[in-house]
């Protein structure tokens, strides 16, 4: 390679829904013996999910695949309605490590049903988040990708918008405008669905972009956010984007300046790795859109589960509380993925 200079997006990689999510599924895996079980991939990074499987997590697809009492995690993405029902019959300790701004979109879709309204939910078919929030009210949602498919829908009565929450603002967009269009009364929430995360990453990268003659976005395929990313970049105009799991997937011809960013489910030690491969002859620079400060804490379930473990463990020893939980906000995410050792 003749790789000049990287310049590295900032904010990148991990968001505050990820980085409670991975927090709390390693939580559970100190917390109990193994297996622990979790519905759907935590996140959609292929690095972090293989890190837990070797840890002895189990990730399964159905709930009914679990055996009944055994620990469950369900995803960051959010579950449907009945799989939340059925991962609580089953009797062992349950953490929903749902995203809280997926939530607040479950319950917008709830609300607006309720009030009789058609839910027209901009999401990509399949994805686990798209799945789990038209699941919250399936005769009352209709899933739009396009500006076609706006186009397509016979509705009658009030109408109102959502979105997944890791969009790209491009795809978002064009729906949105078809959507006014056809339906001039149409109801939207205050604030965009789109999260916080997702806007700044692809901020960040809109400033980079037309910088660079190539773009590297680091993250798995099946991560909508990472995609989207990519779609920024070329709609931003780089001449050249690629989307890569690691630096395995580099290619051997990238030359000048590249622009590095991570999706929202990627670890910083996957970005080390690609700038470490890349050896860019006059170093990195780091361009800073915002600085995020956003915190989730733990989910519920799994604070109280962690203040009955501190109890416990005071009155055994007669020290003092270790106060675990405070302590999760300033730990990142990315040190307790390298902490987890085979």
């Amino acid at each position: 390679m003749a790789v000049e200079k990287v310049l590295l997006a900032a904010p990148r990689g991990f968001c505050a829904g990820v980085e409670m999510a991975i927090k709390a599924l390693a939580w559970m895996v100190r917390a109990f013996e193994p297996p622990v079980y979790c519905y759907h991939e935590i996140v959609h990074n292929q690095a972090v999910v293989d890190r837990f499987r070797r840890q002895g997590v189990v990730f399964v697809d159905d709930v009914a695949e679990v055996p009944a009492g055994a620990p469950l995690m369900l995803s960051a993405h959010g579950s449907p309605p009945e799989v939340v029902a059925a991962a609580a019959a089953n009797g062992g300790f349950v953490v929903d490590a749902v995203c809280p701004l997926v939530t607040k979109v479950h319950h917008e879709v709830k609300v607006r049903a309720g009030k009789g309204y058609t839910v027209l939910y901009v999401g990509h078919e399949g994805h686990d988040e798209a799945v789990g929030t038209m699941a919250v009210a399936p005769e009352s949602i209709r899933l739009v990708e396009t500006e076609g498919d706006v186009g397509a829908l016979d509705v009658d009565g009030p109408v109102a918008l959502l979105a997944q929450t890791t969009l790209s603002h491009h795809d978002r967009a064009d729906v949105l405008a078809a959507a006014e269009h056809r339906y001039p009364d149409l109801w939207m929430p205050g604030r965009s669905d789109l999260c916080f995360a997702t806007t700044n990453r692809q901020s960040a990268l809109q400033q980079l972009a037309p910088r660079a003659d190539a773009v590297v976005v680091i993250g798995s395929a099946n991560s909508s956010n990472t995609v989207a990313l990519a779609k920024v970049a070329t709609a931003a105009g780089a001449p050249r984007v690629l989307r890569v799991n690691g630096p395995d997937e580099l290619p051997d011809d990238l030359a000048g300046v590249v622009a590095v960013t991570a999706g929202a489910s990627a670890p910083e030690e996957l970005v080390d790795a690609v700038i470490a491969r890349l050896a860019p002859r006059d170093g990195v620079e780091e361009v800073s859109f915002t600085d995020e400060d956003e915190y989730f804490p733990p989910p519920r379930a799994l604070r109280d589960l962690l203040s009955a473990l501190e109890i416990a463990v005071s009155r055994s020893t007669n020290a003092p509380v270790a106060a675990a939980r405070t302590a999760d906000r300033e730990v990142a995410a990315t040190d307790v993925l390298a902490a987890l050792t085979t």
